[in-house]
């Protein structure tokens, strides 16, 4: 058991001596990878994060862009069937203007064909008057 005193000593030796030399670099290495990979992988994260956060922003920018496209579109639209009501308003008073014209015109012929023709028709009374009288006469 003596004998393996010294071994042991050299065994907790190297332990210690290992542990300072190799692991705890080791350790130190191996602790600064995790965090540089970790802070990567943050980093990465945080990029998608924005990029999702850009994403929305240009979605809703885009969506009121459409929105207000939509409105304007509506408005002219709109516009458009005023201005047909209007021009068709016109025309139909237009055409009602036209129409009493011709019927005024067409009443103006009218009577004075009726005054035309109750002069001609007076005047063919005359006419068939005297040749009954003057076959009465002879």
């Amino acid at each position: 058991m003596v004998n393996a005193l010294p071994t042991l000593v050299l065994v907790i030796l190297l332990h210690f001596y290992l542990k300072q030399m190799f692991f705890k670099p080791l350790d130190k290495v191996l602790k600064e990878r995790y965090d540089a990979t970790q802070g990567a992988q943050k980093q990465a994260e945080d990029a998608v994060a924005r990029a999702n956060q850009k994403a929305a922003e240009c979605e809703e920018a885009l969506r009121q862009a459409r929105g207000e496209i939509y409105r304007e579109q509506e408005q002219a639209r709109l516009a458009w069937r005023q201005q047909q009501a209007r021009e068709l308003e016109e025309m139909r008073q237009e055409a009602s203007a036209r129409l009493k014209g011709a019927k005024e015109e067409i009443a103006s012929a009218a009577e004075i064909e009726r005054q035309s023709l109750a002069a001609g028709t007076e005047a063919l009374a005359v006419q068939i008057f005297r040749r009954i009288t003057e076959g009465r006469a002879a």
